[in-house]
């Protein structure tokens, strides 16, 4: 028993290793002042993993998933104006936010997708819309992907990519 907790916390530990490399990286790049942008979010409900069985498909896991909108920019706030949620096949799901909102300044916003909802399947994403009133460092997003279920634990992060206006 004490060597499943032991191994537990290891997958852990090289999980968010493995992550957290990835999000400094990304955090150094150069990105260019903005007044505001239509941003790509990746989300997924869900993953398939293993092999086709005999039925053909692949098991799947469901994931929650926290997505984080962080004002990077220390001197002025941002507004979210929207973060519609789409589904797998591009069908709207919902808005998450109904109604802008104001991100101070190293600020966050979050916004949460619970583990039984499986409505946006593994292609889901988010539009996320952000403006600010004069050009500020643009908003980090991204989302951390968790399932820790039945002794296992799958964790991982997608980041946003700006989409052409």
């Amino acid at each position: 028993m004490q060597n499943r907790g032991f191994w537990r916390g290891v997958l852990c530990g090289a999980a968010m290793a493995i992550l957290l490399p990835s999000t400094a990286a990304f955090a150094q790049d150069a990105r260019p002042s903005a007044k505001g942008q239509t941003l790509y979010l990746p989300i997924y409900s869900h993953m398939l993993y293993g092999n086709l069985g005999k039925s053909g498909k692949a098991s799947q896991v469901l994931l929650s998933a926290l997505v984080s909108i962080r004002n990077t920019d220390g001197k002025r706030p941002v507004r979210v104006v929207s973060a519609r949620y789409y589904d797998t096949n591009g069908k709207l799901i919902s808005e998450r936010v109904p109604v802008p909102v104001v991100v101070q300044p190293f600020g966050t916003l979050e916004l949460f997708v619970e583990l039984n909802d499986a409505s946006g399947g593994s292609g889901a994403n988010f539009i996320i819309k952000w403006e600010a009133e004069q050009a500020v460092s643009p908003p980090l997003v991204e989302s951390l992907h968790a399932n820790m279920d039945g002794g296992k634990a799958v964790i991982f992060m997608t980041q946003s990519v700006p989409l052409a206006e």
